[in-house]
């Protein structure tokens, strides 16, 4: 099926990137009124307010200086002023359009429709603008016939003005296309052209371009809205609008500096309703209930009646199961609007955000009850029917949304990856449904399906609990394609996501040689779905992510995220969050790397809780979150500490467990010497012996110029500082490789069982392992090793065969005919070959039924094939 996607507005934005303009001032500094708009547009309100107080002291009549004083007032949050200013004005009618600003500002929502009125019907320079804000409101009042046949009538104010509009009536003019939109997508574009025109009247008038950037960014194009807004805090910092857009695209990338725009927009508005209202939802989707709250008190105490601080208070009540105060406040947000669907969207989002993925569903199946044109809650739903496994319905629901919003990539992306769903098979086993790409999946099958139900068992027995039957388990070739499916975009760094009883994640083919360990990845989103199924999804992502990461090291020696030099690094700076923050460092992290080092810090306190109070608690502590308690009553009930207690504790844990790398790391106030320079660097050492970095560059430098003896000195060096050095760049694999240059073959088989030990993906680690384990006649380690790999890639066919040989002669037939199988199923050259000696195994391993198929199959293909025809011969010779 071929969609039709418009692309975030693309042709007028192409429009506007060769549209003059700019915001460059152009007045006269010397003219009073010159220079106080000059103070209003570059963000000097105090001063533009006292210019303009100026100039409406000596002419009160002047409604356009008192205007832009009004602006000047509403931009800082001095609402009540900017009433009290357009109230005593000679002509209040002039400037009634900012005085029901105001009054909607603080939520005096009537008297804001009246000024509204009073605004629409003066004639003068603020009548359309007066009309469409009175149509905004009438809109969130939930009297959405009456705002539509208002924004309706802006069509003919357009077409009646023949291009003669001036730039504030255009804006009213696109600010009412955007409603418009709702039913019929192209009105979109004409919003976009009617702000482009407003640009180009006034180049300097930040008002549009901030509207062409909320427009953007309601199509879902965040780089071209952050250059709308960007152009304009270019010339003013402080524009509100601008630095709203700004955080509001910056949380929308996931990004944690949209942080400094709001706290830029707080001094600049210290009370703005919005602003207050989507901190609290970002504290929400952190489950920090104690800041969200305060955030959306903070923005009732502006404006009682916003709707979303309302709804950000719901969803606290929501999150921690108080139904009863939820349904109170919905039916106060209904009461101050019928229709707000967006109540609900909102809350679908947050459902999704705290992966309560059947809550999304029913939140959004209200919204569209509320406001069967809101596209967004359609395509909500139907994404989290798809992670639900509701397929069929979800599709259903995408089409909708997709219909009514084809800017949407999301819902067009999960659609495209929908239609290649026929491309997949479904492998059942026990307990699972394994949903795998027709190319791979006799491959994928053969190895996943054992893991699989051994990491069922292993979990179904620890939580002493079973998820819904059976568990789907989606591996995608296409990494783009597995981000679809979690997110609705490409671009997700995940390697695999857990929705309950659906979990999906990266096939190995999606990724390159070694760069995961795709049956730990597996593991570890198995043990989500036990966890969420056993909180009834109410386990905080902290909790889940370092209790899945323990799973994993539980599972095998060496899985699971490992210390690394970057994360002593942010615990030496102390940059890592205390326990009690610790879901803050997934949800809304202060750089880049600090989700990461979440993962591994929160297993550590899992390992602690374990070692310290066993296993039992953990599992009492999931059960009480499906209970409704929280991270801090658990802490206190189960472990008997307070969680702000157990902060001390396992930051005294954490600084002991790494005491000597921690020392390693303290910086040094001398530069280190060059890479090139060895002989400095050799200096640089013996001057700083226990520096880190320093022992491993040197080794590192000394191992380039094939002085291996020396280099392996620093690299012991380094292991001794931090012994628990691991990954592709460990000391470990260096020592290993000199070791094997020199013929040490034991010692380098016994550096490389280190090594693969705590490198759960280090691929050439265990190849090179199986390697020297097979010259020193250590058979079954050596299989062992290979086996290791193939978790890691199992794409190589030498390896498939090579560990077939070693399992043959080892006498594990089972085994043998496995590889075998994977042998065949990565379409060798040779297939009646690869036919016969899967044969061969398969008899050996107990099996002539499946040795009869597999040699008759090698003899449809080479019927004259020798070996497979004694071999058939010797199948009926003895019966089978």
């Amino acid at each position: 099926m071929v969609r039709s996607f418009r692309p975030a507005l693309l042709l007028m934005a192409l429009l506007l990137a060769v549209t003059p303009g700019g915001l460059s001032a152009q007045d006269d500094a010397s003219d009073p009124r010159a220079e106080a708009r000059g103070l209003l547009r570059s963000g000097h309100y105090a001063e533009a307010i006292d210019a303009y107080a100026d100039i409406v002291r000596a002419q009160p009549a002047a409604s356009l200086a008192r205007a832009s004083m009004m602006e000047a007032m509403i931009a800082t949050g001095a609402y009540e002023d900017a009433i009290e200013l357009g109230q005593a004005a000679p002509e209040p009618a002039l400037v009634a359009h900012l005085t029901g600003d105001a009054l909607r500002a603080i939520g005096q929502l009537d008297a804001a429709a009246q000024a509204y009125r009073m605004g629409a019907a003066s004639g003068a320079r603020g009548e359309l603008t007066a009309e469409v804000r009175l149509a905004e409101l009438m809109f969130e009042r939930g009297e959405t016939d009456e705002a539509m046949r208002r924004f309706d009538g802006f069509i003919d104010v357009y077409n009646d003005a023949n291009g003669n509009l001036p730039s504030w009536d255009l804006v009213a003019v696109g600010r009412a296309m955007r409603y418009l939109g709702r039913a019929n997508p192209a009105y979109f574009q004409d919003a976009l052209k009617a702000y482009d025109e407003a640009s180009r009247s006034d180049p300097t008038w930040a008002e549009p371009y901030v509207l062409i950037g909320t427009l953007f960014l309601e199509k879902y194009d965040s780089p071209a809205a952050k250059e709308e807004f960007q152009t304009v805090l270019g010339e003013n910092p402080n524009h509100p609008g601008a630095l709203l857009g700004m955080a509001e695209s910056l949380t929308f990338d996931g990004a944690s500096e949209a942080n400094d725009y709001f706290e830029r927009l707080l001094d600049v508005n210290p009370v703005h309703e919005r602003a207050h209202a989507l901190i609290a939802m970002r504290y929400l989707r952190g489950e920090n209930h104690g800041d969200a709250r305060e955030a959306a008190q903070t923005s009732l105490d502006t404006n009682p009646n916003s709707l979303a601080a309302l709804t950000a208070i719901a969803g606290s009540h929501l999150l921690l199961d108080d139904l009863a105060s939820f349904r109170r406040v919905r039916a106060q947000v209904l009461d101050l609007n019928p229709h707000y669907g967006a109540f609900d969207t909102e809350l679908a989002e947050l459902m999704v955000m705290t992966r309560r993925y059947s809550h999304a569903v029913e939140r959004a199946s209200e919204a569209i009850e509320l406001d069967s044109i809101n596209w967004e809650a359609w395509g909500i739903r139907g994404m989290n029917q798809m992670r639900l496994g509701d397929i069929e319905d979800g599709r259903a629901s995408l089409e909708r949304a997709f219909a009514g919003d084809p800017y949407n990539p999301w819902f067009k992306n999960n659609l495209d990856l929908a239609d290649t769903f026929e491309r997949y098979r479904i492998h059942e086993t026990d307990h699972f449904e394994l949903f795998l790409h027709s190319t791979e999946d006799e491959l994928l099958a053969t190895y996943l399906a054992p893991i699989a139900e051994e990491a069922y068992t292993a979990l179904a027995a620890r939580y002493q609990s079973e998820p819904d039957l059976p568990v789907r388990a989606e591996l995608y070739p296409n990494s783009a394609d597995f981000s679809v499916r979690t997110l609705g975009e490409a671009g997700l760094g995940a390697l695999g996501v857990s929705f309950g009883r659906v979990l999906v994640m990266d096939a190995p083919s999606a990724r390159e040689v070694g760069d995961y360990n795709w049956a730990s990845v597996f593991w570890h989103e198995l043990a989500h779905t036990f966890h969420l199924a056993l909180s009834d999804n109410r386990v905080p992502r902290w909790f889940s992510e370092g209790l899945a990461v323990h799973e994993q090291r539980n599972a095998r020696r060496g899985w699971g995220h490992q210390a690394n030099i970057a994360f002593l690094m942010s615990l030496r700076d102390d940059r890592l969050k205390k326990v009690s923050e610790l879901n803050d460092g997934f949800m809304n992290p202060d750089y880049p790397q600090q989700v990461i080092h979440s993962y591994y810090q929160a297993s550590l306190v899992f390992q602690v809780i374990e070692e310290r109070y066993g296993f039992d608690v953990i599992r009492e502590m999931l059960q009480g979150y499906a209970d409704g308690r929280t991270t801090e009553e658990l802490f206190e009930s189960l472990l008997g500490t307070p969680i702000t207690e157990f902060d001390d504790e396992f930051d005294d844990y954490m600084r002991d467990r790494f005491a000597r790398p921690l020392a390693g790391l303290i910086q040094i106030a001398e530069p280190r010497p060059g890479p090139d320079d060895i002989e400095a660097m050799e200096r640089f050492v013996l001057s700083h012996p226990g520096d880190l970095i320093g022992r491993l560059q040197l080794a590192v430098q000394l191992y380039r110029a094939e002085r291996f003896d020396e280099s392996e000195q620093h690299f012991r060096a380094t292991l001794e500082i931090f012994p628990g050095f691991g990954g592709v760049d460990s000391p470990l694999w260096f020592i290993a490789q000199i070791q094997h240059k020199r013929g040490d073959l034991a010692d380098a088989a016994q550096t490389l069982t280190q090594l693969t030990a705590i490198s759960e993906s280090h691929y050439r680690g265990m190849i090179t392992h199986s390697e020297i384990l097979a010259e020193l006649g250590r058979q079954q380690e050596s299989a062992d090793a290979l086996g290791r790999a193939v978790l890691v890639w199992p794409y190589e066919m030498s390896l498939h065969e090579r560990l077939a040989e070693l399992h043959f002669e080892l006498g594990n037939a089972p085994q043998a005919a496995t590889e075998r199988a994977a042998v065949l199923a990565l379409d060798p050259v040779d297939r009646a070959e690869a036919l016969y000696l899967l044969a061969v195994a398969q008899r050996e391993a107990g099996e002539p039924g499946e040795a009869r198929r597999s040699v008759m199959g090698a003899l449809s293909i080479a019927p004259n094939y020798e070996e497979a025809l004694e071999f058939l011969l010797s199948l009926r010779g003895t019966g089978s």
